[in-house]
């Protein structure tokens, strides 16, 4: 082989090494970043999965092993060649910065994990972070788990009953946007219950009472629970024609739950509108 053919076939072969080296560090084929969180720089996607359902071994507060249970997203990340890697402890504390900003909380932290969880939009969301190789690879795992829906909305005799009863009824079939007192168009059946609730007795006066969990600040959940009392007392009134003279607006925020504020379930419940009798 004479020295340019020698050449020519060195250089197609580094060319093609060097190529093959690119490709490999492209992401995966199929594969995004999840919606909640931007990568790190200089790394690449080398594998992905997302489950519609399965569970995942999570790690609570104090330490013990639990099962959550939800859609699942997987993603595999590995440091490009020629850059550097930051530390596992910089790689965590990022992901933990990040989702503190967005209203979550760091739940446990390791020597090369951690454990993160957030609450929005009606959805709660578990992370784990999972390094290796001296920051070079991190896993991340998120499993997005719905709140419960309330289906059943009691209907106007049962919500009379209730009052008569006890002096008030819960609704929990009022929804608003994530921290905000901006009722969603699915919260219809119940308030269309409460009109006519309030038609059938003309003479009943009542407090729309807002409720919240404890998440939170207090001042912060006595506003919020008041604004969003004042929206279905106006949705009563301008939308449904119902006298302002019998609704009064008012919020206690966590001060009154009806169930634990340590799980899920318990703040679901907790987070409430209710007629009470004036």
């Amino acid at each position: 082989m004479d020295r340019g053919r020698q050449a020519i076939w060195l250089i197609g072969i580094i060319v093609l090494v060097f190529s093959n080296l690119c490709w490999a560090q492209e992401d995966a084929k199929g594969c995004r970043d999840h919606p909640m969180f931007t990568r790190l720089p200089n790394y690449y996607l080398s594998e992905c999965q997302e489950k519609d359902f399965d569970k995942v071994e999570f790690m609570d507060e104090k330490g013990n092993e639990i099962e959550v249970e939800g859609r699942v997203h997987s993603a595999d990340y590995w440091i490009k060649e020629g850059f550097k890697a930051p530390s596992d402890l910089q790689v965590l504390r990022n992901f933990q910065n990040a989702i503190k900003k967005i209203g979550g909380k760091v739940v446990k932290q390791g020597k090369s994990e951690t454990y993160l969880k957030l609450r929005k939009a009606g959805k709660t969301y578990w992370v784990i972070v999972d390094t290796t190789n001296d920051g070079e690879h991190y896993e991340l795992t998120i499993v997005e788990k719905a709140d419960m829906v309330q289906e059943v909305v009691a209907d106007a005799k049962s919500l009379m009953n209730a009052i008569q009863t006890t002096g008030h009824a819960s609704i929990y079939g009022i929804y608003f946007d994530f921290n905000k007192a901006d009722i969603k168009p699915e919260s219809e059946p119940a308030l269309k219950k409460i009109a006519r609730l309030l038609r059938q007795n003309p003479d009943l006066k009542l407090y729309v009472v807002g409720h919240t969990d404890s998440a939170g600040r207090l001042e912060y959940n006595m506003k919020l629970s008041k604004a969003r009392a004042n929206a279905v007392m106006n949705e009563l009134t301008t939308k449904y024609k119902i006298s302002a003279g019998r609704l009064k607006a008012y919020g206690v925020g966590p001060l009154a739950p009806v169930a634990s504020n340590k799980t899920d379930e318990g703040r679901a419940k907790n987070r409430r509108v209710e007629l009470v009798e004036q």
